[in-house]
């Protein structure tokens, strides 16, 4: 192969698979091509994979960042065959089958674009530049060390207003990222936060679950609702349902019935879209994700694919599409892999088909829902065990898990979290075109 190559990616006579996004779905499928007949270079902005159900924790002070992350290259050292190249892709040619990128271009055999999802704040961008994300580490670790100065800040001030201001929380969106940081945020609540600052009154800490349907956890069943309401009660969260929130600006919530709530504190877990590249055609792109087939090939194209997040694959099953979900992420990844390398050798390919395992979500200490197939739901001790467990096997690498297990039981037996640390402090700013895509 001799084609465009700015990334020093030997040439080979192999075929060149390039993969953006190194998430569930991208090392997946480098591990499957492992050690095949195939050149693989997988593309990052980050040199990291995150394992995301988990970033709450580390925006709550239960964990640290490195215990959620494994560097890319560790994960696929020893293949060969595998390259990691940190970049951001910027478009696709589909002409030329080459991607552009901050550090130039390169020539792709097959594309697998598995790039994700960013935070969607349904075309209001600018009313919620204040608001904080939870996506990506940094943004965890930003919210982490504004929670913490606040309270810093709390404990100076004599200005009433201020402090009620400083001790309000709006968490926006129930699905699993709303709820599961609710839940520990009571949790600081009631068991940790008044140990660290005597000085604070923490009845007047006011932890705001904003959700604009009827009920929690949309996508599980009316019992994981319910026991959720019934958890995050307990943990004195204030659900408010049927409740959009129109506008924030650092100081003030704005809700849709225009009341307004003053907080200094506000997380958009509302809603994600897909991380789209530039380049295909707009007939290939809908609601922020490309069109696939069955076989996650992207529709008007004959070598590019997406998987994950930011696949769309209408089938009479899912008329909206899949899940944006970890496991689906995993299961296209697996499918797609095998794919291409069965057409490599001229043997039939199978279409995806989803095998859903069930959902969970954890609301604090010993309080979890599980929905499994065939209508089995259950919640509280077992289910937040459960929950743990799936989560633990999860994490990718042996330290993680080990540093991940000792700080749950730690923190459960001394009802402590050890990380709260404002070790680079959070210094609101103007976000560039950069960072608002990024989000």
């Amino acid at each position: 192969m001799d084609k465009p190559n700015s990334f020093k990616i030997p040439n080979t006579d192999q075929k060149r698979i390039v993969i953006i996004g190194g998430g569930f779905a991208g090392i997946t499928m480098a591990k499957k091509f492992a050690g095949k007949d195939v050149q693989v270079v997988l593309l990052d902005r980050h040199n990291y994979h995150t394992f995301q159900p988990l970033l709450y924790q580390v925006a709550t002070a239960g964990l640290e960042p490195d215990s959620i992350a494994g560097p890319l290259r560790k994960l696929l050292e020893n293949h060969k065959n595998i390259y990691f190249r940190m970049a951001t892709v910027s478009k696709i040619d589909q002409v030329e089958s080459k991607v552009l990128s901050n550090v130039g271009e390169l020539a792709f055999d097959y594309l697998i674009v598995a790039a994700g999802s960013k935070t969607n704040f349904f075309g209001q961008n600018e009313k919620f530049e204040k608001a904080f994300p939870l996506k990506q580490i940094p943004q965890a670790l930003d919210f982490r060390s504004h929670i913490l100065q606040n309270f810093e800040e709390a404990v100076l001030s004599s200005d009433e207003e201020k402090i009620q201001r400083l001790m309000n929380i709006v968490i926006v969106g129930g699905g699993p990222t709303g709820v599961e940081l609710a839940g520990a945020m009571g949790e600081l609540k009631k068991h940790v936060l008044p140990n660290d600052y005597p000085d604070l009154d923490f009845s007047r800490l006011n932890i705001y679950l904003v959700e604009g349907m009827d009920r929690l956890l949309g996508g599980m069943s009316e019992f994981a609702d319910r026991k959720a309401q019934k958890y995050l009660k307990k943990f004195e969260v204030n659900v408010k349902l049927n409740t959009m929130v129109d506008s924030y600006d650092g100081e003030n919530v704005v809700f849709s019935d225009k009341a307004t709530l003053p907080a200094a504190t506000l997380l958009w877990g509302a809603g994600v879209m897909g991380n789209v590249i530039d380049g295909l055609s707009e007939e290939s792109v809908k609601n922020s994700r490309y069109r696939v087939n069955e076989y996650n090939l992207v529709q008007g194209t004959e070598n590019i694919y997406a998987v994950g997040d930011i696949a769309l694959m209408e089938t009479e099953e899912f008329p909206k599409g899949h899940p944006m979900l970890a496991p689906v992420a995993m299961q296209q990844g697996e499918r797609l892999a095998k794919n291409i390398l069965a057409a490599l050798k001229g043997k039939e390919q199978k279409p995806f088909s989803y095998l859903d395992k069930g959902s969970m979500a954890t609301v604090g200490r010993n309080k979890a829902v599980v929905d499994l197939p065939k209508n089995l739901h259950f919640g509280g001790f077992f289910a937040w065990f459960i929950w743990m467990f799936v989560h633990l096997i999860s994490i990718v690498g042996f330290r993680s898990k080990i540093v991940i297990l000792s700080n749950w039981i730690w923190n459960y037996f001394t009802y402590d979290r050890g990380t709260r640390l404002i070790i680079r402090p959070f210094v609101p700013k103007v976000k560039s075109q950069k960072d608002k895509v990024q989000q």
